[in-house]
């Protein structure tokens, strides 16, 4: 069963009990107090019954002329005398001992069975104790709680059949965001990954669920690209290292007797055996970028510590480094510095973009700028080096490209794909600017811990 249909049964399962309560509720008041107003015309009659039959009084004649001109005779309405402890004289039909015990105790009787009413009370006079009972038929308030009774049953059938109307519209509307989701994942293939979600302003439970889900496309996406790029970068990269050492070799074989092409080919090896190992390092350590960090420990660490830890790090590498920090726009509350992160993943990715400004600036002035707002902390990174031609831009995060402009550097173009692999991992962004001859900037964005 879908899940709308759930929702339409329990909203109708819930509005037919709601509504049975609500029509026994009307139904048992009414019952109650329907015939209050007939009830006490008896008891009049009662009362003015009495007044004749059983007391002595001057005025009786006119109470009785009253009687029968101004009170209308009710339906089947009959009047029993019965003196007190001799109840057995048979009315129209016997009552209930109950109703003689309230009589007894000075209270006013009142019995009914199904149309037919009683009333009866205590009187005592100079020649005796005696019970007074009125009965008659209330038509009218019976068959005005008939049709009530018909109209809270055509109520209920009919409130139903609403909430169904009701229930099944309200749960298309409410699961509407949630087949949109499901058409969209749909589409989504191999081929397509970079798709992603609408995700609407909010905090409801359909925003959060197109959130993970753009999430879990981004790691998807990243893990694909990283499998392909492994894959068609791998032999093409380590093909040119072993042909190198493939041909070195043979030319060390033939060159017995000369020591000294030997051992340049020797150091040409040894040369190209390092490269191969730094070229199997970086792919491996790209490939594992993409997983989903699940076997790493995650940590709440702040950004400025490993900021610091890097400019150290780097500092081994670039001993002649002029990296300087701008503190000026850090926020007064420092727990808008601290990320839940991979600690050695996040240091490896700024320290690569750091170690690139130094490298590719001749080691002029890198400035790093710390600042956060409300959701995210930033690093931008600022060198005044070669810059980047705008055509390569948008390839520089692409596995071993490198710009047309760094041929006097050595590198493999791995650095910065590695680095927005590890931003990616944990839900942020990267983004550079650039001019040939100016400089470059890149800014690492990364939601803080809430």
């Amino acid at each position: 069963m879908s899940i709308a249909k759930k929702i339409t049964l329990l909203f109708v399962i819930l509005s037919a009990v709601i509504i049975s309560l609500l029509s026994g509720f009307v139904w048992y008041f009414s019952n109650e107090f329907a015939f209050e107003d007939f009830y006490k015309r008896l008891e009049a009659r009662v009362n003015i019954a009495a007044q004749i039959k059983l007391y002595k009084d001057v005025n009786n004649s006119a109470y009785a002329k009253m009687r029968n001109q101004y009170l209308e005779r009710l339906p089947s309405e009959r009047e029993y005398i019965i003196e007190a402890g001799k109840t057995e004289k048979k009315l129209d039909r016997e009552l209930p001992s109950s109703f003689y015990k309230r009589i007894n105790a000075g209270l006013t009787a009142r019995y009914r069975t199904d149309n037919h009413f009683y009333a009866g009370k205590f009187f005592k006079n100079t020649s005796g104790s005696y019970i007074v009972i009125v009965s008659a038929n209330d038509p009218v308030g019976f068959r005005e709680l008939k049709d009530l009774q018909k109209i809270l049953i055509i109520g209920f059938f009919l409130s139903v059949f609403l909430s169904f109307i009701v229930g099944w519209k309200f749960s298309d509307y409410m699961l509407r965001p949630l087949r949109k989701i499901i058409k969209s994942v749909k589409h989504m293939k191999a081929e397509n990954l970079h798709m992603r979600l609408d995700v609407k302003k909010g905090k409801d439970e359909m925003t959060q669920l197109a959130e993970t889900f753009n999430n879990m496309l981004n790691r998807l996406e990243t893990a694909f690209e990283t499998q392909n790029n492994f894959i068609s970068n791998a032999s093409h990269e380590l093909r040119t290292p072993l042909t190198v050492i493939s041909g070195e070799l043979e030319l060390a074989i033939n060159t017995k007797q000369d020591a000294e092409k030997q051992h340049i080919a020797l150091t040409k090896i040894k040369d190209e055996a390092d490269r191969l190992e730094h070229i199997l390092t970086s792919l491996l350590g790209l490939a594992q970028s993409g997983f989903n960090g699940k076997n790493q420990p995650w940590e709440l660490v702040r950004v400025d510590e490993i900021v610091w830890e890097v400019i150290e790090a780097v500092s081994l590498v670039h001993p002649e480094n002029k990296i300087e920090v701008d503190l000026s726009k850090l926020p007064d509350d420092e727990n808008q510095l601290v990320i839940r992160a991979i600690k050695n993943l996040v240091k490896l990715a700024i320290s690569n973009i750091v170690s690139n400004a130094c490298k590719y600036s001749n080691n002029n002035i890198v400035t790093v700028l710390i600042e956060a707002n409300q959701n995210t902390v930033s690093v931008a990174i600022t060198d005044k080096g070669i810059g980047i031609p705008q055509s390569d831009i948008q390839h520089i995060f692409e596995p071993f490209y490198r710009a047309s402009n760094t041929n006097e550097f050595k590198g493999y173009g791995v650095g910065l794909p590695l680095s927005l692999n590890i931003i990616r991992l944990h839900r942020g962004s990267i983004g550079i600017k650039s001019q040939v001859g100016v400089g470059t900037e890149i800014k690492v964005m990364i939601p803080i811990h809430s």
